[in-house]
Order: C-alpha cells, then structure tokens, then sequence
C-alpha cells in the first residue's frame, strides 16, 4: 500500500520557481519503484506526463519542460520533488505525483498558477 501526498502548490508570476514535493507513506524504499512522476492536467485539457524517474534512474521530461524542471528523489525522506524555474503561464495546472509498484498510485493533486 502506498499513499501519496503532494504539496509546494501556489501562486507564482511567470518566470517565477516552485519545488513540488510528493511524499510516500510506505513501507517500501521508493528507489524501487519502478516509475515515480508528475503529470499535470490543466483545465478542458488531457493529464499529460511533466516528469518521471525510473528504478534505473532514468529520467524523461516531457518537451516543453525540458531544461527548466528537474525531478529528483530523497531516499530518506521518501520524497520525491519537481524544481520548477522559469515558469509559464501555460503551466498552470493540478500538478500530480504517481508511483508505480505493481499498479499505479496517484495522490491528490496541487495546484499551479502562473500569472503573467
């Protein structure tokens, strides 16, 4: 069983940063997921992938991301980040952390407004 907590959320005008943090309360060592990510869902669109890491520690960003946020993991912690610079008005959405480990996790979602 994993739960899934998200936080970091707020109002930020553009060219702005957030850290995104999504903690998990488990008993498993998160780096042994097979996939932790970010998706994000803005309103009247598709939930489209940010961000994601794998149990290999391979990382892949989504396009129009890549080059300003940077996903990471603190083992300890069972935290998983998104440091987001240089943001946009475009990125505003729910932003949500998953994890896979046999089926996929979701937490609750925080939200992102960028103001231009």
């Amino acid at each position: 069983q994993v739960q899934l907590v998200e936080s970091g959320g707020g109002l930020v005008q553009t060219g702005g940063s957030l850290r995104l943090s999504c903690t998990a309360s488990t008993s498993y060592d998160i780096f042994a997921f097979s996939v932790m990510g970010w998706y994000r869902q803005a309103p009247g669109k598709q939930r489209e992938l940010v961000a994601a890491v794998t149990a290999g520690r391979e990382t892949r960003y989504a396009d129009s991301v890549r080059g300003r946020f940077t996903i990471s993991r603190d083992r300890s912690k069972k935290t998983m980040y998104l440091q987001m610079n240089n943001l946009e008005p475009d990125d505003t959405a729910v932003y949500y952390c998953t994890a896979r480990v046999g089926i996929n996790y979701w937490g609750q979602g925080t939200q992102v407004t960028v103001s231009s």
